[in-house]
């Protein structure tokens, strides 16, 4: 469940979100692409098209706390940091063969895998879908443009019932305006972990050449 804060944030306008002194930093940033924020893709439209049912935060946090206590950059979140973390994040199911995420859309949200397999594809420009990896517990997806708001760089598929869990922009900017450090924390983190991904993504497209 969100804070007070994020229940009240969502009926403001981001003009008195501003003047509340609110972050609105990630909800907003789709208007830099020349797109309303309503244009991005966000979680709750994207469960209703997949059938996703949401998961009890009980069974979902443990298991993602579990997950990044193993990774080698978010266990650097200490077990206070990861408490306060569980709080934003929303957590689902979804069956096999769903498409959470396509390229080239905007979404404003990013997931946790937290169970099952995931498909990673991306069409080429000649038209060929390559499968670039199969995502597998504690693999994040979608972070590149949560922070960036821009396209998709790829589709995610499950390929098994997957368990996920969901931080969106708005979670996000929530964070920033409640737990700051928390939040710089976790970008930073995120961003590491997203140019390591990007340049093992780049090497393997490289040998396919």
């Amino acid at each position: 469940m969100k804070g007070i804060l994020g229940l009240l944030r969502h009926k403001l306008p981001p003009e008195e979100r501003k003047e509340a002194g609110e972050s609105v930093f990630f909800s907003t940033a789709f208007a830099d692409h020349g797109i309303s924020a309503d244009e991005a893709i966000p979680w709750e439209a994207r469960a209703v098209e997949v059938g996703a049912k949401r998961l009890n935060a009980d069974k979902g946090a443990p298991k993602l706390q579990a997950l990044w206590a193993r990774d080698p950059h978010m266990k650097r979140l200490d077990s206070a940091a990861m408490d306060q973390l569980m709080h934003f994040f929303d957590f689902a199911t979804v069956v096999a063969d769903r498409e959470l995420m396509r390229q080239d859309e905007y979404g404003s949200f990013m997931i946790v895998l937290l169970s099952g397999t995931m498909a990673v594809d991306r069409d080429q420009q000649w038209g060929e879908r390559v499968r670039l990896s199969e995502a597998r517990p504690g693999e994040i997806l979608g972070e590149m443009s949560l922070l960036d708001s821009g396209k998709r760089f790829s589709h995610c598929i499950t390929l098994t019932e997957c368990e996920v869990a969901i931080l969106g922009a708005e979670a996000l900017d929530e964070m920033m305006t409640v737990r700051p450090q928390l939040a710089a924390s976790l970008i930073a983190l995120l961003a590491r972990k997203m140019s390591l991904r990007l340049r093992a993504v780049g090497a393997r497209m490289t040998e396919r050449r």
